[in-house]
């Protein structure tokens, strides 16, 4: 993941340069609101015959928005962001003929008060999850597994810090106070819905599977039973982040990007491991195995008690759209999307670098 950050500061910095040189040949008088961004509909469609390499015939249409709206007098600062993307693939085969191909929305907005030219100290909320209901697409006539939902997950960030903006194309944002709760919220309705164990493999229900999957558990101390997990709806963390965002026009190029960067304030360093006593499983702090047992080799060490989630492993949120305009009304458009989430289980895996991207042809307006 450093080499991730690295390469994040580097575009950062490269972009706000140039930025700062379209900006000064700038000569229009200064609005106090400003509006940009991208919306539109994409689409794009592979057909095969006779394919000796092998595929499926498909089709994937994806609708998305990126909208950017800017407020600035005197020492005053207001800037909201709105991103919300949702696509759906029709695939040539027997089972799961439509999938979901894409889905997130998120929110953020930020008012500054000025202390200094460019220098702002601000107030920042921002909210993200998905749309509809995700799935593990297997492509057979088996159960597909449901891996996420609307807040299962969510991530609502509430900081105060500097914000320093040169101009109205780049932003940078650093918060030592940062709060952020992460959920993994199913209703009744949905759980009940999903009973069947084939949704929730392993788990008591879709519930705790998804609050495993997305770290909203923690250890409790029982004692001399050693530990367990105990999952909740939601988990409330305080640390540190940092963010940064371009958007950028030249001509019929439009550039809009954010990144965040987060890592909470936590270190707890109890070591925990699995000891299998009879046909029950035990989880125990080094300590305690040390105590009862006289060493830790005769368990299994499943890594430390914070899940993960500790002082210098940020978690990353990296968003990109780039959209050119061949025709008055036609763009081609790129999208990308990468996160990395430290505690998230993926395919009961650890975590990983997720990445997302799409490219397409289609109607939108930039502005």
């Amino acid at each position: 993941m450093k080499k991730t950050i690295l390469f994040v500061a580097a575009l950062l910095t490269a972009v706000v340069m140039t930025a700062q040189d379209e900006t000064a040949a700038e000569t229009a008088p200064v609005k106090d609101w400003k509006w940009s961004g991208i919306v539109g509909v994409n689409a794009t469609a592979t057909g095969m015959v006779n394919w000796a390499a092998g595929g499926k015939n498909n089709v994937t249409g994806t609708a998305f928005g990126k909208v950017r709206c800017l407020y600035e007098k005197n020492n005053l600062s207001w800037e909201t962001n709105l991103d919300v993307e949702y696509g759906m693939t029709y695939v040539d085969q027997k089972y799961d003929k439509v999938q979901k191909a894409s889905d997130h929305l998120k929110f953020d907005t930020k008012f500054g008060w000025a202390f200094k030219k460019s220098w702002y100290l601000t107030v920042n909320a921002s909210f993200q999850t998905q749309f509809d209901l995700g799935r593990e697409y297997s492509g057979t006539a088996d159960v597909n597994k449901v891996i996420s939902n609307i807040l299962a997950p969510s991530y609502t960030d509430i900081s105060v810090g500097i914000d320093w903006k040169p101009n109205s194309i780049f932003s940078i944002y650093l918060s030592p106070v940062a709060g952020r709760i992460t959920t993994a919220y199913v209703s009744d309705k949905v759980n009940e819905r999903f009973e069947d164990g084939a949704y929730h493999e392993g788990f008591a229900d879709l519930r705790q599977s998804l609050q495993s999957a997305y770290g909203t558990w923690k250890y409790t101390d029982k004692g001399e039973d050693g530990y367990a997990k105990e999952y909740k709806n939601a988990r409330a963390e305080l640390g540190l982040t940092l963010k940064g965002a371009i958007n950028w026009s030249y001509k019929d190029l439009k550039i809009i990007t954010g990144v965040t960067l987060y890592t909470p304030y936590a270190w707890d360093k109890t070591k925990l491991y699995n000891m299998e006593i009879g046909e029950t499983t035990y989880i125990y702090s080094e300590s305690q195995m040390i105590d009862k047992f006289g060493t830790t080799e005769v368990g299994d060490y499943i890594g430390y008690r914070d899940n993960n989630r500790r002082f210098g492993n940020f978690d990353v949120d990296w968003n990109v759209a780039i959209s050119y305009q061949v025709l008055k009304v036609l763009n081609i458009t790129l999208t990308t999307d990468l996160k990395y989430v430290n505690g998230l289980s993926i395919n009961g895996g650890k975590e990983k670098v997720q990445f997302l991207a799409n490219l397409g042809l289609g109607v939108s307006y930039a502005f």
